[in-house]
């Protein structure tokens, strides 16, 4: 298939990043109302991300193996149906009010997401000449950084309502008392996901009806094979790339997921200034997405995530020194350097990966469990050392120096 007849299948991968952005950074906000509404403090609530991200260990190599046995397009529509009827779930958990409810019902779109990312990344790899692979990726992952503002911006102030009470300071005259509260807060949750399902249904039925071309790595797999290729492991790129990207995505979500929290309970925001700095935030993301994309016509990618995994590491010791308002704008800078890591890093570790790329590619997403546990080793140091909270940032620091280490010495393909 010539070059040009890639650029409407890219654009409708390019949708995917935008739509699993959005599920993810709808979390951070969930988080910090979930502790309204089912009354958790920070470590408890810090659960959430634990129930969306071990969808994310657990599934990768099946997902792998089903698209080895039919298709990256039959993944997809799959992960696209399975992520809508999560968000449709939304609407019996609002009635039961449960938190463990709400954690199975972000395990089941986590699993529909895990389908989309398994496939897209390795997907925008291939469709395209290797040697504009990594640009390429980028590119496609800036839309998860608009997805990302979009989610922090926007439909984060249509959850947080500004209400902070608790059992002892909700208002005496507030109709219908606590229950009411509660209830107001709960159903501010539904719309969000009520568009995010509708969004994934019309997407999924665009992609059944519409022809995709047969890489050359699904023309390998219809000639039989492994439908899992472990071997690949011993490829020392993408081994210490799949190490990376375990600490990388821990350090990024502990920041993410605390970021209103943080605003919040430490810096004594109200909910709607907090939510306009988190669409700052999410801002710097996507611009350092499209700097980030660009610089790399001029710039070795390797040389670029050395550089920008230093810079990570010395805002978050700003961050630990600082706390207050200084860390809290230190947070956009390090918003702006952590935007090409997760792509740039996932593209070294599949370079010259071949048939074993879909193998290559479930290890790199199973890494994402990272996010299902680093953030919540975070929010336990700052919930046990609250007049020293800016303290637990040491945990994403020493999760970007790994990122420095790929960047300088781990992506060098040796075998």
């Amino acid at each position: 298939m010539k070059r040009t007849n890639y650029a409407v299948p890219l654009a409708l991968i390019f949708c995917l990043f935008f739509l699993w952005a959005i599920s993810s950074n709808l979390l951070p906000t969930m988080i910090r109302q979930l502790m309204k509404t089912c009354e958790l403090n920070t470590f408890e609530a810090s659960f959430t991300e634990s129930a969306y991200w071990l969808a994310y260990f657990i599934f990768p190599i099946p997902i792998a193996m089903f698209m080895k046995r039919y298709s990256y397009k039959a993944g997809i529509v799959f992960g696209l149906s399975l992520a809508a009827l999560g968000g449709f779930l939304f609407f019996p958990a609002a009635i039961v009010k449960s938190y463990w409810v709400y954690l199975c019902v972000f395990f089941v779109i986590a699993t529909g997401m895990c389908f989309l990312e398994t496939a897209a990344n390795p997907y925008v790899t291939v469709l395209g000449k290797p040697e504009t692979a990594i640009r390429r990726l980028n590119l496609a992952q800036s839309f998860n950084g608009l997805g990302a503002f979009i989610a922090a911006m926007f439909l984060s102030k249509l959850v947080l309502s500004g209400n902070n009470y608790t059992r002892d300071t909700l208002p005496a005259d507030f109709a219908g008392g606590w229950e009411a509260y509660i209830q107001q807060e709960t159903e501010s949750m539904r719309l969000p996901y009520l568009v995010l399902g509708l969004m994934l249904l019309v997407v999924a039925i665009i992609f059944v009806f519409t022809k995709f071309p047969k890489i050359a790595d699904e023309k390998a797999d219809g000639e039989g094979g492994k439908l899992i290729d472990f071997s690949v492991l011993k490829r020392s790129h993408l081994r210490w790339g799949v190490i990376a990207q375990f600490f990388y995505n821990g350090g990024q979500t502990a920041i993410n997921s605390l970021f209103l929290v943080y605003c919040c309970v430490y810096a004594g925001l109200d909910e709607a200034t907090a939510t306009t700095f988190f669409g700052f935030y999410m801002l710097a993301f996507l611009l350092g997405r499209w700097v980030g994309t660009a610089l790399m016509v001029r710039f070795r990618p390797q040389s670029m995530l050395l550089f920008y995994s230093l810079m990570l590491i010395l805002l978050c010791l700003v961050i630990c020194v600082f706390g207050g308002y200084v860390g809290l704008y230190a947070m956009l800078a390090v918003s702006f350097f952590m935007s090409i890591i997760y792509p740039t890093q996932f593209s070294l570790a599949l370079q010259g990966l071949g048939s074993q790329t879909k193998s290559g590619s479930a290890f790199l997403v199973m890494a994402i469990v990272g996010n299902a546990c680093l953030p919540q080793f975070t929010a336990y140091v700052m919930h046990v050392n609250e007049h020293i909270y800016h303290i637990a940032y040491v945990v994403p620091m020493i999760c970007f120096a790994f990122c420095a280490y790929y960047g300088w010495r781990g992506s060098v393909i040796k075998d």
